[in-house]
């Protein structure tokens, strides 16, 4: 069981900087919601904000972000501000133009880390006809040739010229992670993926934490993450798990609190989302309590039962790579 007592409240990345264990969520954040939540996070201790293009929230955001500054809720150097690059700019002469319009919106002069969102390359599109992003037409997605290894030197280049500070992946496979290994002249830090009890992706959390890239878990409450997007979330509900609720009733603490904590016991950095003051409070209360092993293996074992990926884009576009 990895790092059961958790002293340190980040994880040091391979290239020696510091990321919090815990941060806040922005996917599906309403606008008029979501500059609010991250004001409020703030204040209450976050200092990771996760961030993406496509979520079509990032000005509003930006404006949280240097309202918090200005008040003296906190320093930028305090902050850690992660974005995504879309599937729509990844050719090489558009990977900077998609950063930059992240860049520009959040109102900052640099990111601690940018992410290839999905290793999927798509036509571009230009932002004066679509902006924010998207997957366009999943019935007949149009692919663009865009090699990942040109991409990443791209994303490199942003390193070099100090836009940004760290650069990773998102949604890789164990075999396109070995991949840009192969030629990253700058290692990924980070490998965000879905992970919750009813998909664990052990081998692949493994497999990054063995050539000491470190996982960052989204959706970690399952369908209770995506209830209304992903068809049958409902289904999937870990916080209503009979499971999850029997550790979360034996111990005194929340449904919520004992999968964060099942997530950093794994060594995961995880970024629940929230817009409510308590959830967010909530949601970063969980250094203060330890899971044993007997918690712990009850917990592996709910994928055994019931198992599913929910974000999966390859069912819709034909792009199975997490087949």
């Amino acid at each position: 069981m990895a790092n059961v007592e958790i002293k340190d409240h980040c994880i040091t990345l391979n290239n020696g900087r510091k990321m919090p264990r815990v941060g806040l969520g922005t996917w599906k954040s309403a606008p008029g919601e979501v500059g609010q939540a991250v004001k409020d996070a703030i204040k209450n201790g976050y200092r990771l904000i996760d961030c993406a293009a496509d979520y079509g929230n990032e000005a509003e955001i930006g404006q949280a972000l240097k309202d918090a500054m200005a008040d003296g809720s906190v320093k930028r150097e305090e902050l850690f501000v992660t974005s995504k690059l879309w599937n729509t700019y990844h050719a090489k002469e558009n990977v900077r133009k998609g950063f930059m319009r992240t860049l520009t919106d959040l109102g900052l002069e640099y990111l601690d880390l940018y992410l290839v969102h999905f290793p999927i390359s798509l036509k571009y599109v230009p932002f004066e006809e679509k902006y924010p992003p998207s997957w366009g037409d999943f019935a007949n997605p149009e692919f663009e040739n865009s090699p990942l290894h040109e991409t990443w030197r791209e994303m490199e280049k942003l390193v070099e010229e100090g836009l940004v500070k760290s650069i990773g992946i998102s949604n890789y496979n164990s075999g396109l992670v070995a991949d840009v290994l192969r030629y990253a002249k700058v290692k990924p830090v980070v490998n965000q993926i879905e992970h919750h009890p009813y998909l664990l992706q052990a081998r692949l959390v493994e497999f990054c934490q063995r050539n000491d890239i470190a996982i960052t878990a989204y959706c970690s409450f399952g369908g209770a993450s995506s209830v209304g997007i992903f068809p049958g979330s409902e289904e999937f509900d870990a916080l209503n798990d009979e499971t999850v609720k029997e550790v979360a009733n034996k111990i005194g603490k929340s449904p919520a609190q004992v999968i964060l904590r099942w997530q950093l016991q794994k060594g995961l950095a995880i970024i629940p989302k929230s817009v409510r003051v308590e959830r967010l409070k909530q949601n970063l209360a969980v250094f203060d309590f330890v899971l044993g092993e007997e918690e712990v293996s009850k917990f592996d074992k709910i994928y055994e039962r019931k198992t599913r990926r929910l974000n999966d884009p390859g069912f819709y576009i034909k792009f199975p790579i997490w087949d």
